[in-house]
């Protein structure tokens, strides 16, 4: 009878580690000790097994891979010291760049004859939109013509006078003379060809290119069929759509604080979020706003950020009091079993992790403990990462 009992209890030892076994595989700790030794030790393992697991979190750990954040709907980022003391809100909206927006005038009074583009279409660096019919052409390239037959007629004199002066037939004030006078002739030819230039005179004579001055879009158009323009009417507008700068209305008193090369942070919507850099403010304040304009540079321009578009901008001053604090959106603090969690990115998945919050501001929590600059949390879909560990608890 006695061995029959330790069969039994040998069979219930095995069947009991091969359940430990299995649990462990799917991620769930199972099974106890017994009072047999050999089963104290197992039980002595799995407590060590069960410590280790406890110090990574298992319990509340998402697995998700990275390359399915986007696919459900969660964006991350990596946290900086700051407090909300220290950050400076301000609506912002992305403008064109000195060298992103170009004006296309009429260089001449004339009438459009031709206009080759529309609103929206893509226009070259260089390239012709339109052309006017001009008189002032006409004289801008008779004017050039009589310089260049006068500059040619300068140059065969001054030829023919070095000659004579090497031959020893005349006067070096007569050589002199005759390179003076073709310098001068060859300055206006100079000054003609300028002019042709910059009037946007055609190769036929008779015409005045419209020519953009950049690559883009045509964003303005005011340019009619037939219609008599004066010299300096606007005809069409041209905008890079890939050359952004930020302008920020920042309060005078917070813009004091702000120095080229300070951080920012541009909230696109919907999570998305670019960073910047301060490269200006502006010296005075701006009559109806009464407030200062702070430019960004983004770094990089995203498919989703053009011209006229506004949002939220975060600007970080350099030297200001954190404490040690870190400032997140509010979306990214979920509150778990009554505790207030993030969840910060780590090997496989996100680990739910607590911390002690403080104040909220315009959508941004400050985080006093619990969480280290540098961290990589989960923003934008938070909520999902908590719905998946529910569940998940739920069916443990």
């Amino acid at each position: 009878m006695e061995l029959d009992l330790t069969d039994d209890r040998k069979k219930f030892i095995a069947i009991a580690g091969g359940i430990a076994l299995l649990a462990g595989i799917g991620g769930v700790l199972i099974g106890r000790a017994t009072d047999d030794p050999p089963a104290a030790g197992a039980a002595a393992e799995e407590g060590e097994h069960a410590e280790e697991e406890e110090e990574h979190g298992p319990e509340s750990f998402v697995a998700v891979k990275a390359e399915n954040l986007s696919s459900i709907g969660i964006k991350t980022e990596r946290v900086a010291a700051g407090s909300l003391g220290s950050e400076i809100l301000a609506q912002a909206t992305a403008t064109a760049p000195p060298q992103g927006r170009s004006s296309l005038t009429a260089r001449a009074d004339g009438a459009i004859t031709r206009i080759y583009k529309r609103l929206g279409d893509a226009v070259g660096a260089g390239e012709t939109v339109a052309l006017l019919e001009s008189r002032e052409a006409a004289a801008i390239m008779a004017e050039r013509a009589s310089a260049a037959a006068r500059a040619q007629a300068t140059t065969s004199a001054l030829n023919r006078e070095r000659r004579l002066f090497e031959e020893k037939i005349t006067a070096r004030q007569d050589l002199e003379a005759a390179q003076a006078e073709a310098a001068q002739a060859q300055a206006e030819l100079r000054r003609t060809e300028a002019a042709v230039r910059a009037a946007g005179v055609t190769s036929d004579g008779g015409h005045i290119a419209v020519r953009s001055l950049i690559g883009g879009r045509i964003t303005k158009m005011d340019a009619e069929l037939g219609a008599f323009v004066s010299a300096g009417t606007e005809l069409f507008e041209v905008a890079n759509p890939r050359s952004v700068q930020i302008e920020a209305a920042v309060p005078w008193a917070d813009a004091q604080r702000i120095r080229p090369g300070d951080a920012a942070v541009i909230e696109l919507g919907g999570g998305e979020t670019l960073q910047a850099v301060v490269r200006s403010t502006t010296p005075s304040l701006d009559p109806e706003s009464r407030a200062a304009t702070v430019v960004l540079s983004p770094a990089g321009i995203p498919a989703g950020l053009t011209q006229g578009q506004a949002f939220r901008v975060r600007i970080v001053p350099r030297g200001g009091e954190t404490d040690g604090r870190i400032v997140l959106p509010e979306g990214a603090v979920q509150s778990v079993d009554g505790r207030d969690v993030v969840f910060v990115q780590v090997r496989g998945g996100f680990q739910a992790t607590p911390v002690t919050v403080g104040e909220r501001s315009g959508g941004r929590i400050e985080i006093l403990e619990g969480l280290k600059p540098g961290a990589i949390i989960a923003t934008e879909g938070a909520f999902v990462l908590k719905s998946q560990l529910g569940a998940s608890e739920a069916e443990h």
